[in-house]
């Protein structure tokens, strides 16, 4: 199923906006905006994550948070060259062979940006030994035109700001696929708005927090900050996962078009079975589908459910080709899947359900 025009309008606009672990301002200020415009109260803690709160009428209502990141991978600048070149540091995890000559911006201030590229040599410069050797990105060279160190500082280019690879939004197989950067994890900025949006005027019985981390990218540090703050009793995760469909082998996890992902294993989480029964339910309730999945990485919900004694937490992803790379591509039938089944939870939720789960465990 497509998405809707304004649907993609967020899209575009959430992908498009650049932030960095560490450097989500923008992110978070578009967010509050809409959370504002909605008429939501607003929650953030100090470093920098936002929740938009839906109060229930019930006084004995559950806490549930719904919650993606907002910080995308990217690079910070450590070196401003003599000649104008640039160095940089990855911030989060980038696999160098996806970059040499890609194009770039960096971020001088508040909407100021400059284009550039990572320089590449043609392989006729190269030295046969080093063809086949991918170059490091502490190697890196980023270009932005500038003759020298001076006109570099002088442009506004200081140690530390942020660059990104340039990805824009690009509607594949009229609109049945999406190609950008940032879907990992704007992906769960959209998904949190869209269900917002869809709730707004619904009574539900339960407390409802919905927004978005920072630096998950780097290890999961606005998760542990944000539960703190809100200590949900349950937390519903959002975010975007590696596809392994490309050679097109049907038993790999992780297929584009395979609908919203029961992850039951990672790195950083083992499943909470029950709530895993509980999402397969609710695709089946609403007819959308599902599929298994396991992965090496994490998400937030691996620092969310170790907070207090415990959090009752379940990941609800999308995967996506290309992951951490600026040409990221979903399938908007997962999009929509993962829509319809999380909305439905949201709906049919409360303490009942919760304590038969935390009960389980016991």
């Amino acid at each position: 199923m497509s998405l809707t025009l304004h649907q993609l309008q967020l899209f575009e606009r959430f992908t498009q906006i650049d932030g960095i672990a560490g450097q989500e301002v923008a992110v978070a200020s578009a967010l509050r905006a809409i959370y504002e415009g909605l008429g939501f109260e607003i929650i953030s803690d100090n470093l920098g994550s936002v929740v938009a709160h839906k109060p229930s009428k019930n006084p004995n209502a559950i806490k549930v948070l719904v919650v993606g990141h907002m910080d995308e991978v990217g690079f910070i600048v450590t070196d401003i060259c003599p000649n104008g070149m640039i160095k940089c540091d990855p911030v989060g995890g980038l696999n160098p062979q996806t970059l040499l000559a890609s194009r770039v911006r960096l971020k001088i201030g508040p909407n100021q940006f400059v284009s550039g590229s990572i320089d590449a040599v043609p392989p006729h410069l190269m030295k046969e030994e080093d063809r086949d050797h991918p170059v490091k990105i502490d190697q890196m060279l980023f270009d932005f035109g500038f003759r020298s160190k001076q006109e570099a500082l002088t442009s506004g280019v200081n140690i530390g700001q942020m660059v990104v690879v340039e990805g824009p939004l690009t509607i594949l197989n009229n609109g049945q696929r999406l190609l950008a950067k940032a879907f990992d994890n704007r992906y769960g900025i959209v998904l949190g708005i869209d269900v917002l949006e869809e709730l707004k005027e619904i009574n539900l019985d339960i407390d409802l927090y919905v927004g978005a981390t920072v630096q998950e990218e780097v290890g999961t540090r606005g998760a542990a900050t944000l539960a703190h703050k809100i200590h949900p009793d349950l937390a519903i995760v959002l975010d975007c996962s590696p596809a392994r469909d490309s050679t097109g082998v049907k038993s790999e996890l992780g297929q584009l078009g395979g609908g919203v992902l029961i992850r039951f294993y990672d790195r950083s989480m083992i499943a909470f079975p029950e709530l895993l029964d509980y999402q397969k339910l609710a695709a089946d309730q609403v007819g959308v589908k599902y599929q298994y999945f396991d992965s090496p990485g994490g998400t937030d919900a691996g620092a969310i459910h170790l907070k207090y004694d415990g959090i009752l937490t379940l990941t609800h992803c999308i995967c996506a080709r290309n992951i951490h790379t600026a040409a990221s591509v979903i399938d908007t039938d997962d999009y929509q899947a993962a829509r319809s089944s999380l909305i439905y939870m949201l709906k049919d939720l409360n303490r009942d359900q919760l304590v038969k789960w935390a009960e389980a465990r016991r």
